[in-house]
């Protein structure tokens, strides 16, 4: 992508991701996650430029001169989004591709923690973490995370959440928002999920493909493996043939969603085609 396309398309989701974050998201985020907020830290006497509405009235009654409560911020939220940027992500049937699509959500998700005073964080990965953006605040730093996941380049290789999540632990010790993006067609370490959901507050969120869970009758037809490059020559003409690979991946979700049910994580099972602004809504009002 040329610079201006990138920053065309950066714009483009701004525009689209605030209207629905602000019209529906960024409260149910503030009541879902009020980490944010003001605190009672000490009172002491009227400075020039002091707000009007910090004035201890009962205190200054009591001394005859002014006094201001001093207040201070609550322990802020960090949101750490976590993009798996292996070579499946870059790809799509529908009007985007699965990384189109991610940065639209972490857009949003973005945009309701900076509505909420909130940190938020960024880290690409693959076979191992390739880039690790610090959580910061802010209108610039939301749109920086964005073009990153646009723009990031798309490993030809195998994902391994374990390392990912292993590493974010490692580095963030203070409780933190997760949310895990991946079509999760790799395999992982369950336990990693459990010990993840225990120190931070975790959501999964596969995002699919419609052609990820059945594959059309396009005949006799080469398929080809982006991670491993590993090619197969398939007859998707068989009605056997297709079921049994749609089959296998309903089993996979299934597996996928119990294993996020045993370790007291959330999950989410979103199409590229879906409107995932409802899906949080619910996530937020749940929380």
């Amino acid at each position: 992508m040329q610079i201006k396309d990138i920053v065309k398309k950066v714009k483009q989701i701004e525009i689209r991701t605030r209207k629905k974050t602000e019209a529906t998201l960024m409260g149910q985020y503030h009541s879902a996650f009020k980490g944010q907020g003001m605190t009672f830290s000490e009172v002491r006497p009227y400075q020039f430029g002091d707000e009007i509405r910090r004035i201890d009235w009962n205190k200054t009654a009591r001394f005859r001169e002014p006094f201001v409560k001093v207040m201070e911020e609550e322990r802020e939220l960090t949101m750490m989004l976590l993009v798996d940027i292996s070579a499946s992500m870059d790809y799509g049937t529908k009007t985007q591709l699965k990384r189109e699509y991610v940065a639209e959500i972490a857009a949003s998700l973005g945009f309701s923690a900076a509505g909420n005073n909130d940190k938020v964080g960024l880290i690409l990965f693959a076979d191992k973490v390739y880039k690790v953006i610090p959580p910061q605040k802010g209108r610039k730093h939301i749109l920086s995370i964005i073009s990153n996941i646009l723009t990031a380049d798309y490993i030809p290789a195998v994902s391994k959440i374990d390392k990912a999540m292993e590493y974010m632990m490692g580095i963030f010790k203070r409780k933190s928002l997760v949310f895990l993006f991946s079509d999760f067609e790799d395999e992982y370490d369950s336990k990693m999920l459990r010990v993840a959901s225990k120190k931070h507050q975790l959501l999964g969120m596969r995002i699919f493909d419609e052609k990820d869970n059945e594959i059309p009758d396009v005949g006799y037809t080469l398929l080809y493996d982006s991670e491993t490059g590993e090619e197969v020559w398939a007859n998707t003409s068989s009605a056997r043939w297709r079921y049994t690979f749609a089959e296998a991946q309903k089993q996979k979700l299934r597996a996928l969603e119990e294993d996020f049910a045993n370790s007291s994580a959330s999950f989410m099972n979103i199409n590229t085609g879906s409107d995932y602004s409802k899906l949080l809504y619910n996530y937020f009002q749940k929380k």
